[in-house]
């Protein structure tokens, strides 16, 4: 059985239109410090990521900011985690936020976020790694991408042979049964991205 010890959540810079997503944000740092699971994210304080990120220390748990050197001025990067780390640019950013991370979570964003989501589930699609992937679905955010993916199957672009399971929850309290559940299920997969992978990013 894989166990999930960290998670990386993707998410937008900004707050967005609504304060239900903020609020998850919140309730998502807060179930990671209760449940001691360590977040993994972007490194800004801005946006839902600052949220999610003070959520679970301000509630006693521990963060991993993983930013890239030329973002750590705008995204303002957060000095009260435990551990920040530095990289040159964004592909160093994704192939360490991948290896520190047992699971993803999608809160709604912007196209870092989906382009950052899309990505895992490209590897686990092309059997890359087995670790879960979730859409934080609050108030239906990501309906359209999940009614684009239902399209695609539909016009034969995601085949049966190269399916990829799409975990959503549309509660918080959801997010972290799902993810261990579906951990469960996985086989004792891929932890690390292959070298000729790894090599590439």
């Amino acid at each position: 059985m894989n166990e999930i010890k960290t998670v990386c959540v993707y998410c937008g810079s900004g707050p967005g239109s609504s304060p239900r997503f903020v609020e998850a944000a919140h309730a998502l740092g807060k179930a990671f410090a209760e449940n001691n699971i360590r977040l993994v994210y972007g490194g800004g304080s801005v946006g839902l990521m600052g949220a999610v990120a003070k959520s679970t220390l301000d509630h006693g748990g521990s963060v991993t900011g993983i930013i890239p050197d030329f973002l750590k001025t705008r995204e303002r990067a957060l000095t009260r985690v435990q551990e920040m780390i530095v990289t040159p640019d964004m592909h160093e950013r994704k192939r360490l936020m991948f290896e520190h991370s047992d699971a993803f979570v999608a809160l709604p964003g912007g196209i870092g976020t989906l382009e950052e989501l899309v990505e895992q589930m490209t590897w686990q699609q092309l059997g890359q790694h087995s670790k879960p992937v979730l859409l934080a679905n609050i108030d239906g955010f990501w309906e359209p991408l999940l009614a684009l993916f239902a399209h695609m199957r539909a016009t034969e672009f995601i085949r049966p042979s190269l399916n990829v399971e799409i975990l959503k929850a549309e509660r918080i309290e959801d997010v972290l049964p799902r993810l261990r559940a579906a951990a469960a299920r996985a086989p004792e997969g891929t932890r690390e991205l292959t070298p000729e992978l790894a090599s590439k990013l």
